[in-house]
């Protein structure tokens, strides 16, 4: 009959902060689609960012631009 499909694999040292923002952005949309969500609905929760659980994002990484992840203003 053919070969059997072989599974994808994802190289997550790939991905960019963009390439993962914007899969966590079509995830949360299919998975608003398959709970039922209408697509015009399911498109204004994605477009409301106080909509989205807080762990759906990846975390922002702190760069550091001067050596010391927070400055303060006071030392």
């Amino acid at each position: 009959m053919g070969k059997p499909r072989q599974k994808k694999t994802i190289d997550l040292e790939t991905y960019s902060a963009l390439d993962a923002y914007a899969i966590c952005l079509h995830e949360w949309y299919s998975s608003l689609r398959r709970a039922g969500f209408s697509p015009d609905n399911a498109y204004f929760l994605i477009l409301e960012k106080e909509s989205f659980p807080d762990w759906i994002l990846p975390v922002k990484p702190i760069e550091k631009i001067s050596g010391n992840e927070y400055t303060d203003d006071d030392d």
